[in-house]
C-alpha cells in the first residue's frame, strides 16, 4: 500500500533530504572521526565498574589522548560538555576515546544515559564508596559535575570542573 508520503513530489523531496543527511557528515568529518561518531553509541552495551583502583589503572594502561567526564544522571550541563569535547575530536580528525563515568547509577540505568553524551565510547559507573573513589581520582575534587580529566598524547593531565576552554582543548589534542 502506497501512502502519499512515498509517491509524488514529496517522495522526491524526501529522497533529496535523506541523501544530504547521509552525505553531508562525510564532507565535514574525517573518516576516522565519522566512523567513531556513528558507531560509538551502538557499540556500548555494557557498563564497566569504576572503583577506587580503576583510575590508577586507566592512567597507567589507558589510551592517550582520552577524555574522562565524571557525571551523574541529573547533571544538566554534562551533555553540553560532551558536545564541546566531541566537536573538538571531530575537528582533530582522529578518533579519541571519551568515557562517561556515572557516579549515581549503575548497570542498565547507566546505559540509559549514553545517548546524552555525544561521542562517548565507554560508560563506567561508580562501584564502591563514592568519597573514596573521588579521593583516588583527585583529592581536590569538590564533587561538582561535570568533572573532566583530559589525558594528552604525552600523558599530561588537565583537570577541569565544567567545560574545558578552547586553549585547554587545543593543548589536549594539539
Amino acid at each position: 500500500m502506497n501512502s502519499s508520503f512515498n509517491v509524488g513530489p514529496f517522495a522526491v523531496a524526501r529522497r533529496i533530504v535523506l541523501a544530504f543527511a547521509l552525505f553531508l557528515p562525510g564532507i565535514f568529518m574525517p573518516n576516522g572521526a565519522l566512523a567513531l561518531a556513528q558507531h560509538a553509541h551502538a557499540a556500548i552495551t555494557t557498563v564497566a565498574d569504576f572503583d577506587a583502583t580503576t583510575w590508577t589503572q586507566l592512567l597507567r594502561n589507558g589510551p592517550s589522548p582520552a577524555a574522562y567526564v565524571f557525571t551523574n544522571s541529573f547533571c544538566a550541563t554534562c551533555p553540553e560538555t560532551f558536545d564541546v569535547l566531541n566537536k573538538s575530536v571531530m575537528a582533530s580528525g582522529k578518533p579519541v576515546p571519551m568515557a562517561a563515568i556515572l557516579m549515581d547509577v549503575q548497570g542498565e540505568r547507566a546505559l540509559v544515559h549514553a545517548h546524552h553524551y555525544a561521542g562517548v565510547t565507554k560508560i563506567y559507573a561508580f562501584d564502591g564508596f563514592e568519597p573514596a573513589i573521588r579521593q583516588a581520582v583527585d583529592p581536590k575534587w569538590r564533587n561538582i559535575t561535570p568533572y573532566v580529566v583530559l589525558v594528552g598524547r604525552s600523558g599530561k593531565l588537565q583537570r577541569v570542573t565544567g567545560q574545558p576552554t578552547a586553549a585547554q582543548l587545543k593543548a589536549w589534542l594539539g
